[in-house]
């Protein structure tokens, strides 16, 4: 008789809704945002974080934070805005900041948005506002620019952000033009 019981329920159309919403990946073994089995945990995350919930990775992570903030300057909605924040959270930034769209390919980012703080800004006048205020040097990578620096060269202070234009155009004259003490670098 149980079985029975047990057969209608899982035909149960509600059942079947409530664990697709509880969002059940068998590959990691993930319900919600809990990974059940540190050892099928298939995040690409060092042994340490493994296992454990995205907000804890999160936190731990921001324990070893160091200052360096980065920014994309999203205009084109490019394809390098992904790679950006997953080479971000690579190097452990405080933060990033994208300007602009919202929207950004999260694909590249290959879900390590979910480890860092992301602040979007609707204008560059409002992010460069922002900077000035926390007393941060801005430096711009960019090419193309006529007065871009080698970035080899440069000595960066401890609180220093780094923007990224889109892959095709670099970053948008408003950007060049927002302040004359912004610093600029090509590669």
């Amino acid at each position: 008789m149980e079985n029975e019981n047990l057969s209608k329920n899982l035909s149960n159309e509600s059942l079947v809704d409530e664990i697709l919403d509880a969002k059940m990946d068998t590959r990691n073994l993930l319900v919600g945002d809990v990974i059940l089995d540190a050892k099928m945990d298939t995040r690409n995350l060092v042994d340490e974080y493994k296992g454990l919930p995205n907000e804890e990775v999160k936190d731990r992570l921001a324990e070893k934070r160091n200052s360096l903030e980065i920014a994309i300057e999203n205009v084109d909605h490019d394809f390098n805005a992904g790679t950006i924040v997953r080479s971000a959270n690579n190097f452990n930034v405080s933060k990033v900041h994208i300007v602009g769209r919202r929207k950004y390919n999260r694909r590249g980012a290959m879900c390590t948005d979910k480890y860092l703080e992301i602040v979007y800004w609707p204008s560059m006048e409002e992010f460069m506002a922002d900077q000035r205020a926390r007393k941060r040097e801005v430096g711009a990578i960019e090419n193309n620019v006529e007065r871009a620096k080698p970035l080899g060269l440069k000595r960066f202070e401890s609180h220093s952000t780094l923007v990224f234009g889109s892959e095709g155009n670099g970053i948008s004259l408003e950007l060049v033009n927002a302040a004359e003490s912004l610093k600029v670098f090509s590669f």
